[in-house]
């Protein structure tokens, strides 16, 4: 048996057709759900871009005691198990900052192909975070970055078809900037005029000149670009076909997190801005800026798993998961003992068998962090940390999004309030202690350190 695993940056569940969109086409995503297990209460552990990859590459809980920083030395890669197990393994990544500023993302893997340049700029508004000359240079569809990407993985299968491999593709669209050729988002806004919109992180009424207009034209090359990349996920699985490794080759879909545009009250964005921050021309603040309160709602980490795996009957899993779980599931599709460091849980029986119980509760969050500090949450910039890291408690009827400052927590019936627009916190303050509650068995759990911990031991209305 083989594996590929296929990551595709900020790619919203609720924007698939599979998990009941009826307007964005993905019809090589619908086709792989309708031969997977589709996991419908999938979520996000460590977050963002970074801390994601943590998780994924080493099944460990790493926003208990790492950042956005490279993987710690002695870290123990899912590659790396696999490579010393005889596999094959290769990534091919578009994402810019697995090797960029010191990161050793690309530890474990025997072929590491990385189609991003080091010239790029980090600058406001998110438009560079792109090399300008790779940029500069595309004159066709297959020029962009994710088609580039899916190429590159289609020919190391034509070198490696016939041997037991692992295969990881880590595509960086639908993320920021939304450039698909312009005919993806005229799919969504047939007047679309070509210009491309930066999110502001921050609600979009606070900053002056924009409009709503700008964010529905966002979302637009947004949903452009999750056709652009459904199309070259069905390229790879016509590939797939044509070599006959649909029937030794187990396939798995998912993503980092999703994005707001504009709900709960007009956030544009993943994470949200310092209030005092210097906001310029773009939208973007300027010089020493921080981050402020940054509740974390089902649209950023409620996301999408497809498992498909040969001779394994489709199905939809109802309970819950986390992203940590993915690791152990890839080495028990292998038949590989999972390592007893592993903190994730194969879901490879849930996948046999659909009845089985979930978690009884998932956290989400960014990597532990108290005011006062400098942070990398969304890029390799520094910025001050104005409010304690935000954290969000789920459990089958309840989302918790938990701040240690008094009056900023919020609780949700999410069985009769999926969209999470009525606030019970204080309708419901025992049910939000119980739910704090999981997140004080989670930090423990987890070790995380006393100066951390202390500040959410409370549970503060």
């Amino acid at each position: 048996m083989n594996v590929i695993w296929i990551v595709a940056d900020t790619f919203r569940w609720d924007r698939i057709g599979a998990y009941g969109n009826n307007w964005i086409r993905t019809p090589a995503l619908d086709e792989l759900a309708a031969k997977s297990v589709r996991f419908d209460r999938h979520y996000v552990s460590s977050f963002p871009t970074v801390p994601a990859r943590a998780d994924h590459h080493t099944g460990l809980w790493t926003m208990s005691f790492m950042g956005w920083e490279p993987l710690p030395a002695g870290s123990v890669t899912l590659a790396e198990t696999l490579s010393r197990r005889g596999y094959v393994t290769a990534a091919v990544v578009d994402t810019p900052f697995y090797v960029r500023s010191g990161m050793n993302y690309d530890q474990g893997f025997q072929g590491f192909f990385f189609n991003q340049s080091q010239d790029s700029t980090m600058v406001q508004g998110n438009l560079k975070l792109e090399s300008q000359d790779l940029r500069a240079a595309w004159r066709s569809e297959s020029d962009h970055a994710a088609p580039k990407t899916f190429t590159w993985a289609m020919r190391w299968l034509e070198r490696h078809y016939k041997e037991n491999f692992f295969l990881y593709i880590d595509t960086w669209d639908p993320h920021e900037p939304w450039d698909a050729p312009a005919y993806y988002t005229e799919q969504y806004m047939p007047d679309y005029d070509g210009e491309i919109i930066a999110p502001l992180y921050n609600l979009w009424q606070d900053v002056p000149g924009f409009t709503e207009a700008k964010v529905k034209k966002a979302h637009a090359s947004y949903c452009g670009e999750v056709t652009m990349v459904d199309t070259w996920i069905g390229y790879l699985m016509r590939r797939l076909e044509n070599m006959g490794l649909m029937e030794n080759t187990a396939i798995i879909f998912t993503t980092d997190h999703g994005f707001l545009f504009g709900e709960h009250g007009g956030h544009f964005g993943k994470m949200v801005f310092a209030e005092d921050s210097v906001v310029g021309p773009d939208g973007w603040p300027e010089g020493n800026s921080g981050w402020g309160y940054d509740p974390m709602y089902e649209e950023v980490i409620h996301i999408p798993l497809l498992v498909y795996i040969p001779g394994t009957r489709p199905g939809i899993y109802d309970k819950l998961t986390s992203a940590v779980d993915v690791m152990p599931t890839v080495l028990q599709i292998l038949n590989e003992d999972v390592p007893e460091h592993v903190q994730g849980d194969s879901l490879l029986p849930r996948i046999h068998n659909l009845s089985l119980p979930g978690r009884e509760f998932v956290v989400s969050g960014q990597p532990f962090s108290n005011p006062g500090g400098q942070v990398k949450h969304v890029d390799d910039w520094l910025r001050w940390n104005e409010v304690h890291s935000v954290s969000t408690i789920t459990t089958e009827g309840w989302s918790l999004i938990y701040a240690p400052e008094a009056g900023k927590s919020k609780l949700y019936n999410l069985a009769s309030d999926p969209r999470q627009e009525r606030n019970v916190v204080k309708e419901k303050e025992d049910v939000a202690r119980d739910m704090h509650e999981y997140l004080v068995k989670f930090m423990g759990d987890t070790r995380l350190s006393e100066w951390l911990k202390g500040p959410r031991m409370e549970f503060w209305r």
